[in-house]
């Protein structure tokens, strides 16, 4: 049976460990082997165009390629044979790869997530805004896109965040699009249409409150149109922002952590 490239099992994650640090060139990250006290990229190089040689059989289409912050590793931005966009870590050896999170023991933090941010630019001209939900100023010249669910509990923590920002710094703008889980959250789409249908912030924050949404007062195919723009983003988990500068930031941040975000100091 055929596996898709960009799966995050159990299964996975859990082999993922053994299988690095069974690699020759895990050792030399750390300063032995070949790599002597360097830095990995004194003895380790890739290309995009030798990514896309490499996994030309597995994934569709390579968008770019970096070294991770894991040790031992590369870091590879694609969109796999089934049209979704993940991260894949790419061993030294060019042997072997891998899809999941890495979590830094250290400060509990997801490598992954960190590097989405760092690898992953989007071009904010390319994302229509008409249906869109807006906190701020929509002339402001620092647009922040996010992608949300109105069944999302992180993406309910988020949404005072927002309005924190904005009365921070009134020269910024959340565009908030509506992107329902469905498989965790069914009834997310339904209240997404509603929502959207009314063009109503106040509706959202009853949706995270707990609170009954009306069924939807119209035809609308904007729900559907955001889902199938976040999957040629590679948006795949809510709440996540793009920020002014193109890069995705996924999950839950604090208001004082997106400032520093889109003023590039974080």
């Amino acid at each position: 049976m055929k596996h898709s490239p960009f799966r995050s099992s159990a299964q996975i994650l859990c082999t993922v460990a053994v299988l690095i640090l069974t690699l020759p060139s895990f050792t030399h990250a750390f300063g032995g082997g070949a790599c002597g006290e360097g830095q990995c990229s004194d003895c380790h190089s890739i290309e995009i165009s030798e990514t896309k040689e490499i996994l030309k059989d597995l994934v569709q289409e390579v968008h770019g390629v970096d070294f991770s912050e894991v040790p031992g590793l590369f870091i590879v931005d694609a969109t796999g044979k089934n049209g979704n966009r993940g991260m894949l870590y790419m061993d030294f050896s060019k042997s072997y790869i891998v899809a999941g999170n890495f979590i830094s023991i250290a400060d509990k933090s997801n490598v992954s997530q960190r590097e989405i941010t760092r690898l992953r630019r989007v071009d904010l001209t390319t994302i229509p805004l008409t249906d869109s939900l807006v906190i701020g100023n929509p002339g402001a010249s620092k647009k922040v896109i996010l992608f949300t669910d109105p069944q999302c509990p992180y993406c309910k923590k988020l949404h005072p965040e927002l309005k924190k920002v904005v009365e921070t710094d009134p020269d910024v703008v959340f565009f908030i699009k509506l992107m329902p889980l469905v498989k965790i959250h069914p009834e997310a789409y339904k209240i997404s249409k509603a929502i959207l249908c009314e063009k109503s912030l106040q509706l959202l924050e009853d949706s995270f409150a707990g609170k009954p949404v009306p069924e939807p007062s119209c035809e609308s195919d904007a729900v559907d149109r955001t889902l199938k723009l976040a999957q040629d983003l590679g948006i795949s988990s809510t709440p996540t922002l793009i920020l002014p500068d193109g890069r995705l930031a996924p999950g839950y941040r604090p208001a004082e952590d997106i400032l520093k975000m889109i003023k590039g100091e974080l």
